[in-house]
């Protein structure tokens, strides 16, 4: 592993552990009462969360078109340190006892905006730093790691807060996005080509058009992302449907706890495959991967026992853990560096809007038609959805990375007209 890459690893696995420790200790601050008037309701809860994910929704296509105009390495340098600096002032206020509701909403909302900005930019980072045939082995222990530091979270705030407080643990997860401002903060990528295509000086407006063109121009893109959309969803439904089944009909609280590990299990398991299974139709893998989502959806609609809805969330999640590093590859191959940042942010938001929206209409839609009715349906749409990508001729397609096509095509240019060396015309391409 080159030393760029370790520290790609090293830098988002403190963000992903930094990101798994802010909702424990958030919740555990806000219901024991620790915020200066807080009544510790979970109106309380959800009112800070949707200050965190409103600005993420609204800002994500404006900050693709920062990701594709400047480097990604200051994006997300400046993002991360925000982040940062944010929860050092939620875990300031905690341990002084000043810190308010509308502190906290405030300061979410700063995290959530930083979230957005540094979200295209990263994608764009591991494109211009890492060469195309390392990608997919990076981004497959990149899952693993963030699969390990979402689950290691919630342990960490919650011990931290029962030995030391809520307060330094919001200290810990402010120290850990320093860590990882400072660590990809110092990437090097002159050997990419990370501006747009007029060098940055069209308009904010026409850049923003220029992006979603492009997103258009790629059906493939565009296919996936709305059945993506469509599991993120189903997700929704499962994650609030799926505990009250298992409670009701399946043992209890136990096998709820069950069905999530194996999950999480699952999910490692798939995301360590990824680099190494013999992929060479990628958006097959990530097809399939997506529709095997399907499965979870349709056991617990169906009633089925423990065993086999438990073993049915288990593959669904493997399918996903090997799906995520295969979309990341296959974006960062498919789509020119100079608008991934801008492509990459409607992807972004699909993912972060469909899930809490499924979360948050779960109940209602049950209400009205039982438990059963939705998750069957989310099994058909979701299959039906992901599988469709199946039909098109790209789908089955393998194509050499474009940064390399275009190599091809510029390197005898810049020999020829130029008189540059080998290794200045790979500069002067960015790369």
């Amino acid at each position: 592993m080159t030393q760029p890459m370790r520290r790609l690893l090293v830098g988002r696995t403190c963000a992903a552990l930094a990101t798994a420790l802010i909702p424990t200790t958030l919740t555990l601050a806000l219901l024991r009462g620790h915020a200066a008037g807080s009544t510790g309701s979970a109106g309380d809860l959800g009112l800070v969360l949707a200050c965190e994910l409103l600005p993420m929704l609204v800002l994500l296509p404006f900050a693709g078109v920062l990701a594709d105009r400047f480097p990604p390495q200051r994006v997300v340098l400046a993002a991360d340190l925000l982040r940062g600096a944010a929860q050092i002032t939620i875990g300031a206020e905690l341990l002084c006892g000043l810190v308010r509701v509308p502190d906290l909403a405030v300061l979410a909302a700063v995290t959530g905006a930083a979230v957005a900005f540094g979200t295209p930019a990263v994608r764009t980072l591991v494109a211009a730093t890492v060469d195309a045939d390392q990608r997919l082995r990076l981004n497959s222990r990149l899952d693993v790691a963030t699969g390990l530091a979402q689950t290691a979270g919630p342990a960490t705030a919650g011990g931290m807060m029962l030995m030391l407080g809520a307060g330094w643990s919001s200290l810990l997860t402010g120290a850990l996005f320093i860590g990882s401002a400072t660590t990809l903060g110092g990437l090097h990528t002159s050997r990419r080509d990370t501006r747009p295509a007029d060098g940055g000086h069209a308009g904010f407006r026409a850049q923003l058009r220029e992006g979603w063109t492009e997103t258009r121009r790629h059906r493939w893109f565009l296919t996936n992302v709305l059945g993506h959309g469509v599991w993120h969803l189903a997700a929704g439904f499962l994650l609030t449907l799926g505990p009250l089944i298992a409670v009701r009909s399946m043992g209890g609280d136990g096998a709820w706890v069950l069905v999530a590990q194996l999950g999480t299990v699952g999910m490692l398991v798939g995301a360590f495959a990824a680099g190494r299974l013999p992929m060479r139709r990628p958006l097959v893998g990530v097809a399939v991967g997506a529709a095997v989502f399907a499965l979870p959806l349709a056991a617990f609609g169906l009633g089925l026992a423990l065993p086999w809805a438990a073993s049915a969330y288990f593959l669904a999640m493997f399918g996903l853990g090997v799906l995520n590093p295969l979309w990341e590859t296959a974006i960062q191959h498919r789509i020119p560096q100079e608008v991934l940042g801008r492509v990459g942010s409607f992807d972004a938001l699909i993912s972060f809007a469909a899930r809490p929206l499924g979360l948050a209409v779960a109940v209602p839609v049950a209400t009205l038609l039982g438990t059963s009715a939705p998750l069957l349906a989310g099994a058909v749409l979701v299959a039906a959805a992901n599988l469709a990508v199946l039909l098109l001729p790209e789908t089955w397609e393998h194509p050499e990375p474009v940064t390399a096509q275009r190599d091809a095509r510029r390197e005898p240019v810049a020999a020829a007209g130029q008189g540059q060396s080998e290794a200045g015309s790979r500069t002067a391409d960015g790369r």
